[in-house]
């Protein structure tokens, strides 16, 4: 029998400070849910980690990021003192280099090759946190150093066009569809062009801004399929790109999706600084619709972090934004939701949930999918009606719910989303207690959520 030898280096990590083992597992457990995986780690399972034995599967990168949050400092798989294996990069993408591109370039290869340590990876509390000003300070140096083919406007057309194409392809089907291609197309195409050289400097910022809602897109893509950590580090290049662009605005908009996509997944320590950030950088300098956009999403982080007069303050804020429109176009870098006014009901109805007034939430919701045009972004509008038919679910209207949770499904057909499906998932469950008590609609909508998720196994 081989002796295991003690890993010493994972115990000098919980010793820095004194963290008790069932801490540390609970906090694997939680980064580990936030990926969609349940794990059974308890105090047990630490001490023979520090025995020898090697955790299992994904649970290493789950145990870098909870001693990440648990020392406040980032803490890779590389640190952990495990047997060694195949050699992967868990820091790609967590760090704001020189060099977005090059970054990008790196992910999208290891993305499109599904790389298992990628797309299993974390949600990294630490990067969440990184000192975003330091972008800036290193756009003018990098931007200086990129040679190649002479680009224009035309080539920062034919980037938006496709960009665009594949965000309509990505709400009208779910985030699967044409993620691979969208990810070549990115390291391709768009960086040789990020690369080259720009007959005025506003195309190459324009280029910049541009490729920077392709990577903004190809994360909102990992986020669709429950990829948080791989969603969190196109953010981060996202935001460096549009940082380096210069383009006014659009390094907050990414901002702005960092602190939502914290808040979905309950890990708000960072983003009320980034809503409030994001805000302060497009105030004055967009339109009054966009900017609405951003007053909403600082309304929803302070609800979040209990703040409920300010909250409520705040959607007020957003509401007056939008009445103020006077049809200015909106950004290019804004249109990643589509329509304005869908989006900030959307978001309005996420904060009057999370401050407990479902009746105002489900009516929110219910304006938000009624805003946007027919046969367009059937994903975001079948989710909405799925949260206003759980708020009516739990105010009792349950007939009234089904017939939502119907018009939702009606919305998912074609849609290859991992986000609808865990919609569907949880419908039934929650449908479970109104079926034992014999009420038909609960069953026949039982029946379709069964037949629609036997479909996408």
């Amino acid at each position: 029998m081989t002796q295991r030898t003690p890993n010493t280096q994972l115990k000098a990590l919980i010793s820095e400070r004194a963290l008790p083992y069932e801490t540390v597992a609970h906090t694997v457990r939680r980064v580990a849910a936030e990926s969609g995986e349940h794990l059974r780690t308890n105090r047990s399972s630490i001490a023979h980690w520090l025995s020898g034995m090697p955790p299992a599967g994904n649970t290493p990168r789950y145990l870098a990021e909870a001693l990440s949050r648990l020392l406040g400092r980032l803490v890779t798989v590389d640190h952990l003192g495990l047997s060694p294996g195949p050699v992967e990069d868990d820091s790609i993408g967590l760090s704001l280099g020189p060099d977005p591109v090059e970054t990008l370039t790196r992910i999208g290869e290891a993305d499109v090759n599904r790389r298992r340590f990628l797309a299993s990876s974390a949600y990294s509390v630490a990067a969440a946190a990184l000192p975003l000003e330091y972008v800036h300070d290193i756009a003018g140096r990098t931007a200086a150093a990129r040679s190649g083919a002479i680009a224009g406007d035309a080539e920062v057309a034919a980037v938006r066009d496709m960009v665009e194409v594949f965000t309509a392809m990505d709400e009208l089907h779910g985030g699967q569809h044409g993620r691979s291609a969208l990810v070549q197309y990115l390291m391709t195409d768009v960086a040789a062009l990020c690369r080259g050289r720009f007959r005025t400097e506003e195309a190459h910022r324009q280029m910049l801004s541009a490729a920077a809602s392709g990577v903004h897109l190809a994360g909102w893509k990992s986020y669709d399929a429950g990829e948080q950590g791989l969603a969190q580090r196109y953010y981060l290049q996202s935001y460096a790109l549009a940082a380096e662009s210069g383009v006014p605005g659009h390094d907050g908009f990414v901002m702005r999706t960092m602190s939502q996509q914290g808040m979905k997944i309950h890990r708000a320590e960072h983003c009320l600084a980034l809503a409030e950030t994001g805000l302060d950088r497009v105030k004055g300098h967009v339109d009054p619709a966009t900017e609405a956009l951003f007053h909403v999403t600082y309304a929803h982080a302070l609800a979040k972090t209990g703040q409920r007069r300010q909250a409520v303050r705040a959607v007020e804020h957003a509401r007056t934004r939008l009445d103020a429109a006077k049809g200015d176009p909106t950004p290019f870098w804004a249109l990643a939701w589509g329509p304005v006014e869908a989006t900030v009901r959307s978001r309005t109805a996420k904060v009057f949930a999370t401050l407990g007034d479902p009746r105002n939430a489900a009516q929110q919701y219910a304006i938000a999918a009624a805003s946007r045009p027919p046969g367009t972004y059937a994903r975001i509008i079948a989710l909405d009606l799925v949260a206003q038919a759980e708020l009516q679910a739990s105010q009792g209207t349950i007939e009234q719910a089904c017939a939502t949770w119907h018009r939702a499904m009606d919305h998912m057909d074609g849609v290859a989303s991992a986000r609808t499906r865990k919609a569907v998932q949880n419908m039934r469950r929650d449908l479970h207690r109104f079926r034992t008590r014999g009420l038909r609609c609960a069953a026949e909508l039982h029946d379709r959520a069964a037949a629609f998720l036997a479909e996408r196994r």
